[in-house]
């Protein structure tokens, strides 16, 4: 009975050593597919994954994909041409060719001569321009106010009758700036026989009326205009734009380096600065022309040359010329110059000659109607006004190589 037991419990562990052993068959029969590759020549099977043109997932378990792109799509810009190439020549290397087209701005103003005051709604076709004796084409036109940059230029010097002629002086240069609004640039210079910066250019007026305040007693007798205005455009032809500068002076050069010739030659060569002249001392020489004899006689010849040479520097420049003999005339004429200043028509042209030879040509201005002939002005009661046009007497053009 003993033995029995013994075979049976045997049989029990050999059993459970079979199953053991083939269950590890089986787990090393399936890890051997998984590692085997495939036969050459037969791909392994992948889920269908296709998509279509719109995309999307192609089954429950599939993968979301973007949507399929056309190979030529029709909204797709052709390839840009390509740029032909050229071969230089053997030994020749690359140049590069720059052309300057001229340009010339004329500034016009036209005033009623009697009253000093601007002609608005003017049009190009009403405007000819002529360089030389020949007609331009306007190819810009515009007007123009806005605010400006001047200088003032003031004959300070102890000569004859200094309490007259300074007082004149004096009188203009307030008269002008009270004339001044928030966003004028102003410098104010004096001369005699040197020239002296009283006040840089700024925007407060209230300096420019202290300084005007500070010129109480000059010293030097000689009154060198030439070399002041020579040094005046120097300092203004830094700055860009247009300037303007304010002659307040009798006109009259004791002393200067310079002679007429050479200040005339720097006036015409200096572009985009206007030169308003008041001659000073307009009273005294009322009461003193025409008489005292031979030193009479000299005095007014120097008085009428000087005359000449303020009338000049205005009449270069596009500006004007006014010989007051009394202090209520000054807030006119800068009524007056303020207009003249702010209040023009800009005309823009390519020359017709473009030669860079850097000579001086002549411009002229003119006024016509609708029809080509000279333009007529009425007041309201169909009587001729007369008008001056105000504009530049000629430019200096570029030379070859500067």
């Amino acid at each position: 009975m003993l033995r029995l037991r013994l075979v049976v419990f045997d049989l029990h562990r050999f059993s459970l050593a079979v199953l053991i052993l083939a269950f590890a068959a089986l787990s090393f029969t399936g890890v051997s597919r998984a590692q085997t590759p495939p036969p050459a020549g037969q791909q392994p099977q992948q889920p269908d994954q296709a998509s279509p043109d719109s995309g999307g997932p192609t089954g429950d378990n599939g993968v979301i994909v973007l949507p399929k792109k056309k190979e030529n799509p029709d909204d797709t810009p052709p390839p840009a041409p390509v740029a032909p190439k050229f071969k230089n020549p053997e030994g020749m290397p690359n140049y590069s060719l720059r052309v300057e087209v001229p340009e010339v701005t004329v500034d016009v103003g036209v005033l009623l001569e009697k009253t000093g005051q601007f002609v608005p709604n003017l049009q190009p076709k009403n405007f000819r321009v002529y360089e030389d004796g020949v007609e331009q084409k306007v190819a810009g036109f515009k007007r123009v106010e806005a605010p400006i940059t001047a200088l003032m230029l003031c004959e300070f010097a102890a000569n004859g009758a200094w309490w007259i002629k300074g007082e004149d002086m004096l009188n203009a240069a307030y008269a002008f700036a009270n004339q001044l609004r928030p966003q004028d640039y102003v410098a104010l210079m004096t001369y005699d026989m040197h020239t002296q910066i009283v006040t840089d250019f700024t925007q407060d007026k209230r300096q420019i009326l202290e300084a005007i305040g500070s010129m109480r007693v000059p010293t030097w007798r000689e009154t060198n205009i030439f070399d002041a205005l020579y040094e005046a455009e120097d300092r203004v032809s830094r700055i860009e734009g247009r300037k303007y500068i304010v002659l307040i002076a009798t006109g009259r050069d004791t002393f200067s380096k310079l002679t007429y010739d050479k200040i005339l030659q720097k006036v015409k060569n200096t572009p985009d600065v206007t030169i308003f002249t008041i001659s000073t001392g307009g009273a005294l020489r009322a009461m003193t022309e025409g008489g005292g004899g031979l030193g009479g006689a000299m005095r007014d010849m120097d008085n009428l040359q000087a005359d000449n040479e303020m009338k000049t520097f205005a009449s270069l420049t596009g500006g004007r010329w006014f010989a007051p003999r009394f202090a209520g005339e000054m807030p006119d004429i800068f009524r007056e110059i303020n207009q003249n200043i702010r209040s023009k028509y800009q005309l823009v042209y390519h020359p017709t000659n473009t030669t860079q030879d850097g000579k001086y040509r002549k411009l002229r201005v003119i006024l016509v109607d609708e029809e080509g002939r000279p333009l007529r002005m009425e007041d309201e009661k169909h009587k001729p006004l007369k008008y001056d046009i105000i504009a530049r007497d000629g430019y200096r053009a570029k030379p070859e190589v500067e």
